[in-house]
């Protein structure tokens, strides 16, 4: 894909939108319009990261694996952040996975230039690190909740967070693919689909998921959706992603 004026003119990814006119337009010959597909590897663990993503609407689950082949999401990346976040970090390997969940656009970027950009601080810098501990926010409330809340309250955050990113109440989504994100057996995520489908707050259908109430949604939700969104926002300075004007 090749870069448009619109897309250069107004970045979809709010990372990049967060940063001042004069650092993004240094990085604008250095950006690339690429396609996700479904399922996509962008970088395997353990793996040298040739490449950082700057997701537009596309959705990238971070992903652990154990010796026996079981997975969990240990993070989520959208229009909010980037993929391949330790190249800024002093490395250029991790010991986790990143691969599409839902495809769509991303900016693509070579990572040696990023840690270049990174380490001339400013501005870049800032934003970056801001990130950074947005992320730590997001991992270590997503470990207490796995641990203390339970799974339609937990399906709830991770549905409404998806929503968050694409923008949008419809979205594709197995429920075998949510267990093995959520790291539980499908027939808990059943369960807990039926529970909020049966209260009226979702509607799933051949591998579609329908948000019908997301103030509903919301309420049936842990603390720590609202945790984790507001660390975002002040961090990143960018408006409330699940305000009710963010849907079409």
């Amino acid at each position: 894909m090749s870069l448009d004026k619109n897309i250069l003119e107004k970045p979809a990814n709010k990372l990049l939108a967060t940063l001042p006119a004069s650092d993004y337009e240094r990085l604008v010959p250095h950006l690339k319009l690429v396609s996700l597909s479904t399922r996509q590897i962008l970088h395997h663990a353990g793996e040298a990261i040739a490449q950082v993503y700057f997701p537009n609407k596309a959705v990238v689950s971070i992903i652990t694996t154990m010796e026996d082949g079981s997975t969990v999401e240990v993070g989520l990346v959208s229009n909010e952040g980037m993929v391949g976040m330790s190249v800024i970090l002093g490395d250029n390997t991790t010991t986790t996975t990143a691969f599409v969940q839902i495809p769509g656009s991303a900016m693509q970027m070579d990572a040696d230039i990023l840690k270049s950009e990174f380490n001339r601080g400013g501005a870049i810098q800032s934003v970056l690190l801001r990130y950074v501990q947005a992320v730590y926010t997001q991992i270590a409330q997503g470990s207490a909740c796995n641990r203390l809340h339970r799974l339609e309250r937990r399906l709830a955050r991770w549905l409404l967070t998806v929503s968050d990113r694409l923008e949008s109440d419809e979205f594709p989504l197995t429920q075998e693919f949510i267990s093995q994100m959520l790291g539980v057996r499908r027939v808990g995520v059943t369960e807990a689909a039926n529970i909020l489908s049966e209260a009226g707050t979702i509607a799933y259908h051949r591998g579609e998921i329908h948000i019908l109430n997301r103030e509903a949604l919301e309420k049936t939700s842990c603390e720590c959706y609202q945790v984790i969104e507001n660390e975002f926002i002040r961090l990143l300075g960018n408006q409330p992603i699940n305000s009710k004007n963010s849907f079409c």
